[in-house]
């Protein structure tokens, strides 16, 4: 399983409007992660994910894709010690 890890994943193209938001809280409760997912000003999309490290490289992983109708330019990712502040994956506006 591995030990807990934080990551903030900063995701960059065509991902609001799309879905993205909603099929990340879908793929968060598959992958087994906590955390949110929100929309920033710029365009892009923010998710700070915790849970083990093979669940949080599988949210990554989807998160390279997207929902159908996404098109990811770009994945930015910064790891960090987990703090354990989340219960749930949510939704943020």
């Amino acid at each position: 399983m591995g030990d807990p890890v934080r990551a903030t994943i900063i995701v960059t193209g065509r991902v609001q409007g799309v879905f993205f938001r909603t099929s990340a809280l879908q793929e968060a409760q598959r992958a087994g992660v906590s955390g949110f997912v929100k929309n920033l000003p710029d365009g892009a999309v923010e998710a700070v994910v915790e849970g083990p490290d093979s669940a949080v490289e599988q949210f990554i992983a989807w998160c390279r894709q997207g929902p159908p109708n996404a098109r990811v330019d770009d994945v930015q990712v910064r790891f960090s010690p987990a703090r354990g502040e989340f219960r749930t994956f949510t939704v943020d506006r």
